[in-house]
């Protein structure tokens, strides 16, 4: 996406690579071009091996092997030793029952060779950061800046959750060391002079003592960087004495998820305000999620969600369509009001859920109206913004949101709506 590249772009980087390995991950939105990608790789040399990896691939192999031939081996959960092993034994010509974590066809079967033990220390999985083509990344609301994302953490650890994410992780959490975080962000800022970090933890701040710890690691070394990152609200609350580190570690965007006041998870999320005005207080910019589109979902219940959203004031939201994934535990409780099969629109945008009184189009009108809302109103909000760093990016979002061609094709679906165009499909 960097690079803005399509299939004709691929297809000439895989001819003039000649690899003998094609590999890719996938999310359940990502998947269709994943499996096109690879049978692209095997239209150009049969001989190709091809391997996918990834949170839908590991739940959902049978399906991905029985619909393309072209793909040769499914990599299940935790994938960095498990495609080193296999690499190594196909080398050697050896068997590819021997690694464990593998799913592929054996004749007309399709056969797994056993999970693969959780690695404890994640400080093993070092990263080849000299492969990255550096000049691409650049955080939009700070021009000039040079972006790079790291993981401190691996999974979440909450007790009852059942999200695919921990179904992925097991339902484990685990820490890298802080001194090794530190160094590894220190090493970006002086090599590849990446000067904004992206955390792409679930959730980096788990273990207050481990996070406060890379907070004044960060701090020793004087690194002049910023980070993005996501956490609970109750890690906020939790942290509200050492919220002064946060800023001083660099950190200017924190984004925490809510639930909705309407629909089958509705009620507030436990201190999102209270989190929300600390995140503030410090100078830190916040997001804030909410998911529309449940099954019971009304045009009341995201008024509701909206008026919730208003007094929790994020200075950005998002508006998302509940998407229930194939593989997620609580998807069958959901599976009557999926009307979308096309997994190319299960990215928390396109509604695929039709609740019992709205349709698709009502909900796809009731997300991006929720959307238009609250951005014209945030323009007086930022204006009277005192905070000056927050106030800048503030402007610099409003204005990459409003001049965004996906945003004017959203905007024009409920434009539609209002002025009485029938929808089309």
């Amino acid at each position: 996406m960097a690079m803005e590249h399509g299939y004709p772009e691929i297809e000439a980087r895989f001819r003039k690579s000649g690899a003998a390995y094609v590999a890719s991950t996938a999310v359940t939105a990502t998947i269709n071009d994943a499996v096109r990608t690879l049978e692209l790789a095997k239209r150009l040399d049969p001989g190709v091996v091809t391997i996918l990896g990834g949170v839908h691939p590991t739940f959902m192999y049978e399906e991905v092997l029985t619909g393309s031939s072209a793909v040769d081996f499914v990599v299940i959960g935790e994938g960095e030793e498990t495609l080193r092993q296999l690499l190594a034994v196909l080398e050697e010509g050896g068997d590819p029952a021997t690694v464990p974590g593998l799913a592929f066809r054996q004749g007309e079967r399709i056969v797994t060779t056993g999970s693969r033990p959780l690695r404890d220390n994640l400080d093993d999985f070092p990263a080849a950061w000299d492969l990255i083509e550096w000049n691409l990344y650049e955080y939009f609301v700070i021009p000039g800046s040079r972006l790079g994302a790291i993981g401190t953490s691996r999974g979440c650890g909450h007790d009852g959750v059942t999200s695919p994410q921990q179904r992925f992780w097991e339902k484990t959490w685990r820490g890298r060391s802080p001194e090794k975080v530190a160094e590894e962000i220190d090493y970006l800022h002086r090599t590849h002079g990446v000067t904004v970090f992206l955390l792409t933890d679930e959730h980096p701040t788990r273990d207050r003592q481990r996070w406060e710890e890379l907070l004044d690691r960060i701090i020793g070394k004087g690194i002049p960087v910023r980070l993005l990152m996501e956490t609970r609200s109750a890690d906020i609350v939790r942290d509200g004495d050492i919220l002064w580190k946060y800023r001083k570690a660099g950190v200017i965007y924190i984004s925490i998820g809510t639930q909705p006041a309407g629909g089958e998870n509705g009620g507030e999320t436990a201190g999102a305000k209270q989190a929300l005005d600390l995140i503030h207080d410090h100078g830190i910019v916040s997001e804030a999620s909410f998911m529309i589109g449940f099954p019971d979902e009304t045009g009341e219940s995201v008024k509701r969600t909206f008026q919730l959203v208003q007094r929790y004031n994020p200075d950005n939201a998002n508006f998302l369509a509940v998407t229930p994934w194939p593989y997620g535990e609580h998807s069958a409780g959901m599976a009557d009001f999926v009307k979308e099969r096309d997994y190319g629109k299960y990215n928390l945008v396109d509604p695929v859920i039709e609740p019992k009184e709205m349709s698709l189009h009502q909900v796809e009108v009731a997300i991006v109206d929720c959307y238009r809302k609250f951005y014209m109103a945030k323009i007086i909000d930022v204006m009277t913004m005192k905070d000056d760093f927050r106030r800048a990016c503030m402007v610099r979002f409003t204005k990459l949101f409003m001049g965004s061609s996906f945003v004017f094709r959203k905007l024009g679906v409920g434009l539609r709506a209002k002025l009485g165009f029938k929808a089309k499909g």
